[in-house]
């Protein structure tokens, strides 16, 4: 058992939230609708994990850099974190895009 991909995810996690802090892109500008967004987004995708595992198609293999914790059959601890920082991130992303791209636009 190795916790070295669950921690690389949570360091991850922790720099974009940073950013999101800094700028207040997502999570500290609008945390109860920010909050929605990231169950909603990650319940998406879990629903898309399990439906892919029940047809066979998303299998979990063995890796040395894992827990080896599954929350259900081949799903692991790992991928629920991810879905949450994969959506975390493509927040951060998209908003801070918006907001650059609304601050070109007012530039002459």
């Amino acid at each position: 058992m190795s916790l070295a991909y669950l921690v690389a995810l949570l360091v991850s996690a922790a720099g974009v939230l940073a950013v999101d802090r800094r700028f207040g892109l997502f999570l500290w500008r609008d945390p109860l609708r920010a909050a929605a967004v990231l169950v909603l987004g990650t319940a998406f995708f879990l629903a898309w994990d399990l439906t892919g595992i029940a047809l066979g198609v998303f299998l979990h293999g063995p890796g040395p850099y894992q827990t080896g914790i599954l929350l259900a059959p081949q799903l692991p601890l790992e991928e629920l974190v991810f879905l949450a920082f994969l959506c975390e991130l493509t927040m951060v992303l998209v908003l801070g895009a918006q907001r650059l791209l609304t601050r070109t636009e007012r530039t002459p």
